[in-house]
């Protein structure tokens, strides 16, 4: 009987070699393996405004989930993630301007200066926590925006930096369909090494720095160790996205990371779930649409041209609205009602109720 319980909901483990799977269920495996078809089918039936949707959220999702290894599984507290983006970007676009260097040289040097930069600001970690953790990587986006700015106008690059397309074997990729399944093999790669990592002695020695510094080092684990090599880890990630992004972008400019846009991800791993690689992706691509969805319900009003100019301003407010909304009704973001919704149909037609609860 117990043996049949794993087939049936998915929820249950009997063997180390279930634990280590990716899938547990033929339904888990159909349903990836459905997923993965839509993916594949989807920039050959999409307009170019759609691909660019789906571009914008694989970068995001790859961000996201950078964030989500350091403040939703190690427990650091981190509002510089626009800056380690910019970093990455920045020198993507430096070596190329500069020496003329192929993206399989920029991005691993941008992977190495997020590395960088996830030392020298993941130190602080190490004496601070909660608020002055934050504002101590705040600085990092100060920081970066600052040095890029810079270099910016000592070089005459008022509009931004150019960077051609990359090239693979002789051809260049500007199409947007090559874009798309580039940046989705980037966002999936990324996803598997944190599943990986998450698995790992590294992954667990994080939920137990997460769950209590204390406990984990009477427990043997190295919190120094572990918290700096979250920072490195995440920075690095983060950074190898900056890149893309100055590559799918053609260009790179400190406007294109404000610090809005640190808050944005913060908010994704809010909304999503904190804890959750689903939440990071989930909420990566509810930020990433969410403006254009307040836009479209805009052009829905009548006279709809009048609200153009605050178009921006109702973003804000709207976004500020939503946030509000999750911290206070659904703390566990949107793979909490994935959750239930999920639960409701692996259980119909029962009911399932909290223990807490089972007596009323």
């Amino acid at each position: 009987m117990s043996r049949g319980m794993p087939r049936a909901s998915g929820y249950f483990r009997t063997d180390y070699a279930q634990d280590l799977a990716l899938t547990q269920t033929r339904l888990e495996r159909a349903s990836l393996l459905a997923f993965a078809v839509m993916l594949a089918a989807f920039p050959f039936l999409a307009t170019a405004f759609y691909l660019d949707l789906a571009c914008q959220v694989f970068l995001a999702a790859i961000g996201a989930l950078s964030l989500m290894l350091l403040t939703g599984y190690a427990g650091q507290i981190s509002l510089g993630h626009a800056g380690l983006l910019a970093a990455g970007a920045f020198t993507a676009g430096i070596l190329f301007r500069e020496f003329n260097a192929p993206f399989w040289v920029t991005l691993p040097a941008a992977a190495a200066v997020g590395a960088l930069l996830g030392i020298v600001f993941g130190l602080p970690s190490l004496r601070l926590r909660g608020l002055y953790l934050a504002v101590s990587t705040l600085a990092l986006h100060f920081v970066v925006v600052y040095l890029g700015g810079e270099y910016e106008s000592k070089r005459g690059y008022s509009t931004g930096i150019m960077i051609d397309a990359p090239t693979i074997g002789g051809y260049a990729i500007t199409n947007g369909r090559v874009w798309y399944f580039v940046l989705l093999v980037a966002a999936a790669a990324t996803l598997l090494i944190c599943i990986n990592l998450l698995r790992s002695r590294t992954g667990r020695a994080w939920r137990a720095i997460r769950a209590h510094e204390t406990v984990a080092e009477a427990l043997g684990i190295n919190i120094a160790a572990y918290k700096l090599l979250a920072f490195v880890i995440s920075s690095a990630m983060a950074a190898v996205a900056g890149a893309l992004f100055a590559y799918y972008r053609h260009f790179v400019s400190v406007e294109a990371f404000s610090l809005f846009l640190s808050i944005q991800y913060v908010a994704m791993i809010i909304v999503g779930g904190m804890g959750s690689l689903l939440g990071a992706l989930l909420g990566a691509v509810f930020v990433t649409l969410f403006p254009y969805l307040i836009e479209a319900a805009l052009q829905q009003l009548p006279n709809a041209q009048s609200y153009a100019g605050v178009l921006f301003a109702v973003n804000y407010a709207a976004f500020g609205v939503v946030m509000i909304l999750f911290l206070l009704f659904e703390p566990l973001g949107l793979v909490g009602i994935w959750h239930r919704v999920q639960h409701y149909f692996l259980l119909w037609p029962f009911k399932h109720r909290p223990v807490a609860g089972a007596g009323k």
